[in-house]
């Protein structure tokens, strides 16, 4: 498998330097024009800043690109025709040589490829809601990956106790940054529990080396509740998704195109407060696992 890295990530390979890996599927189809702009570039600075090497990652022309240039990051936040790929697509990807974003699975299946150690996203997918056999190509990538990836839960959007049996059943350690009860994404509680509550980066990278010991396959979810500041409260969350709910089941919304459907209405149902609450815990996110890299990275 070939792939292309930037100067920059090939300089921090060859000396073993901290490296953060970045998806793009939330530059492409996560945030609005320009605020998809402004937040790619600042999680990359949040990542520089705290010690580490941002590298996201996409598809271009079929080529995988791991570590992207400013004119990169400019095209998935502005074209119209950047595909939103999961796993089973990367065949399609390279064979047809298309240009693509890449979700959490197809992140952490690249940046595990390339050796990049720790991943910084906003929500993983799940189960969804209403269909347990919709199952995101997330959390069998999560089983059999050993990535830790940072992340405040699964999305606000998917039945949350289904996605964290699932997770459980298959083996995927959770762990909760200083909480511990699962975060809800766009809220800092969601009535689930943790594995265990993790208080400093230290005790983080002593369970990631375990696993690796103890020559484990599963991901590690390192999971950081939303700032304070920009938390949204469950109950009006729940209110709000039920409205978006309908309205997709109104206009037959479906499939792959359901979970950005739903996040758009709902940051217009909560007059922006949700897209608040996702550039924030976005660039905490990023912090949180620019130090645990930093911490995996010292002998």
């Amino acid at each position: 498998m070939k792939l292309n890295y930037n100067e920059e990530i090939s300089d921090a390979l060859e000396n073993s330097k901290p490296i953060v890996a970045l998806e793009s599927t939330v530059i492409a189809h996560g945030l609005p024009y320009p605020k998809n702009l402004e937040t790619a570039f600042n999680l990359e600075k949040i990542v520089r800043e705290n010690g580490a090497v941002p590298a996201t990652i996409a598809v271009f022309d079929g080529e995988f690109h791991v570590g992207l240039n400013r004119n990169q990051i400019e095209r998935l936040a502005t074209e119209k025709n950047i595909r939103k790929i999961s796993r089973r697509d990367l065949p399609v990807a390279a064979g047809r040589k298309l240009n693509c974003a890449t979700t959490v699975a197809t992140t952490t299946f690249i940046a595990h490829k390339a050796g990049i150690k720790v991943f910084a996203t906003g929500g993983i997918g799940g189960v969804h809601r209403g269909c347990a056999q919709d199952v995101s190509a997330d959390l069998p990538e999560l089983a059999q990956t050993p990535m830790t990836i940072v992340c405040s839960g699964a999305k606000m959007v998917l039945d949350l106790p289904a996605t964290r049996e699932w997770l459980e059943t298959f083996g995927v350690t959770i762990l909760g940054w200083q909480c511990d009860e699962l975060p809800g994404f766009y809220s800092r509680r969601s009535g689930l529990f943790v594995d265990e509550n993790i208080a400093t980066v230290q005790q983080a990278a002593e369970i990631i080396h375990a696993r690796d010991r103890l020559n484990l396959r599963n991901s590690i979810l390192l999971t950081v509740p939303v700032p304070v500041k920009d938390e949204i409260d469950f109950d009006e969350l729940e209110n709000i998704l039920a409205e978006a709910l309908a309205l997709a089941d109104e206009l037959n919304v479906s499939g792959k195109e359901i979970t950005p459907f739903l996040l758009t209405q709902m940051a217009e149902k909560s007059g922006g407060k949700t897209l608040a609450a996702n550039i924030s815990l976005l660039e905490n996110n990023a912090k949180i696992a620019a130090q645990v890299a930093v911490q995996l990275n010292e002998k």
